[in-house]
């Protein structure tokens, strides 16, 4: 897809989109229209032709909903696929804001996204499509640059999430990564087993253990001169987890989301670093499968980790906690961020609290979750906190180790597990976890079943600009 600025008055189709606040403005053009056809309310569209040429009318309501114009625009292309062929123009008319277009923009590159990778039959990805975009007072070349910016790496956070464990093992995402290196200032180095044994990275291996499918711990580092903060993040990368040998009794077809996590980091970090932020970024992903074989950790080992703490293994299920733990240590040992970021499909009990509307946020420090709740708003990433108090923490006591890593009861899953990566941050000051269970990885109409979201892409995105934006 070739997206330009230009006139639109030529294309073979018109795309008209306004607020309905504006509504009269469209009235001088398409005066056969009345408002019982076309009120220019969220979600309304109106298709006619004029002179030859097929016009589609699209309302944006208020406008104040990021994710209703995406979805907007990516059902415009995705549900009418047949009538775009060649060239097609997208015309902004009345008083849309630069995060408009550029949500309905990144909304209709979307709309050439499925994940049908494997179908003889794939549909249209609009590869040959024109687009021509045409709106009053806007720098519009600049802004398509960077929505394009912004839709490659969502895309990218969704492919990976929707790719099946047999293509997406721990390899895989260190290969993925190392495409990165040398590029917008970013150094990757990939630690295989060995390697992760000599830096003492025990929980991380732990869990990789039952698996043919050898382990990873991917390190990238986005470092652009004159950078004036750094972040530090870590993703969950279980590219499979079939539990171990607490082996789950429903819905282990799904879990090759349990990357989630990853997926928002990776995507995130490229993205920031495509747009040539002036931060410093550092990012961890310990890439695992958590598979049953005879070498599989079990349940009652205790284990070591890189921060010293001994670990005693209460269910194998609870395994992502595990490599977030050493990520979480080694990042915060070696890089030393002023902030450290953490994104995980972690807990049942994050959905069972919250559904699929929002995350679950976990912080001791007040001012860093109200700025990313603020960060998440701006792009409809919802994040919601939950308390870190301290009688919560005495839920992972063990006898014979210094932690466990489950409490095995039925209530505050989501907290425990929190309080258990906590031990693992040397009480940092600047520490947030995310547990994004419910909404990495949904349903959705442009699917069939499950498919990935990129949670966490465009929050990441909000977050370090604001940050950047305080700072000047």
């Amino acid at each position: 897809m070739n997206i330009k600025s230009g006139t639109a008055t030529d294309s073979n189709i018109q795309v008209v989109s306004i607020l309905e606040s504006d509504l009269a403005l469209i009235k001088p053009e398409f005066q056969g229209v009345s408002e019982k056809l076309f009120d220019g309310k969220k979600d309304a569209s109106y298709w006619l032709e004029q002179d030859g040429n097929l016009v589609c009318l699209v309302g944006l309501g208020d406008g104040k909903s990021p994710k209703a114009i995406q979805n907007s625009f990516r059902r415009l292309l995705s549900k009418n696929a047949d009538k775009f062929d060649t060239d097609c123009s997208l015309r902004f008319l009345g008083n849309l804001n630069e995060s408009q277009i550029s949500n309905a923009l990144i909304g209709f590159e979307l709309g050439a996204y499925h994940a049908d990778f494997y179908r003889n039959e794939r549909k249209n990805q609009f590869e040959n499509l024109d687009v021509k975009v045409e709106a009053e007072g806007q720098n519009l070349d600049s802004l398509i640059d960077r929505s394009r910016l912004i839709t490659q790496s969502l895309v990218e956070g969704m492919r990976l999430v929707d790719l099946p464990p047999s293509v997406k093992t721990p390899e895989y995402l260190a290969d993925w990564a190392l495409k990165l290196h040398g590029k917008n200032d970013v150094t990757v180095k990939v630690l295989d087993e060995k390697q992760a044994k000599e830096e003492g990275l025990e929980a991380f291996l732990s869990v990789g253990r039952g698996s043919s499918k050898a382990s990873k711990f991917i390190i990238i580092d986005y470092q652009p001169e004159g950078a004036s903060r750094h972040i530090g993040l870590v993703g969950k990368g279980v590219t499979f987890d079939t539990g171990g040998y607490n082996i789950k009794t429903q819905g282990m077809h799904h879990m090759k989301s349990d990357m989630g996590g990853a997926a928002a980091v990776l995507a995130g970090t490229k993205l920031i670093s495509d747009l040539k932020l002036q931060v410093r970024v550092t990012t961890i992903v310990p890439a695992v499968e958590n598979a049953v074989s005879r070498d599989a950790f079990l349940p009652s080992e205790v284990i070591s980790s890189y921060s010293g703490l001994s670990i005693e293994v209460i269910d194998t299920d609870a395994e992502g906690r595990l490599i977030l733990a050493d990520g979480l240590s080694y990042l915060q040992k070696n890089y030393s961020p002023e902030m450290l970021l953490d994104f995980a499909t972690l807990t049942g009990s994050s959905v069972g609290t919250f559904g699929y509307a929002c995350g679950a946020l976990f912080s001791k420090n007040e001012e860093l979750s109200r700025k990313l709740q603020d960060a998440g708003g701006e792009s409809e990433d919802k994040l919601w906190p939950l308390p870190l108090w301290d009688e919560y923490g005495k839920e992972m006591d063990s006898d014979i180790a210094d932690i466990k890593n489950y409490h095995g009861k039925p209530i505050a899953g989501a907290i425990t597990a929190a309080k258990f990566l906590e031990a693992f941050t040397d009480e940092h000051p600047a520490w947030a976890h995310m547990d994004i269970a419910g909404v990495a990885y949904g349903d959705s109409e442009f699917s069939k079943s499950k498919t990935g979201t990129a949670f966490g892409v465009q929050l990441l995105l909000n977050f370090i600009e604001n940050e950047l934006n305080h700072g000047q």
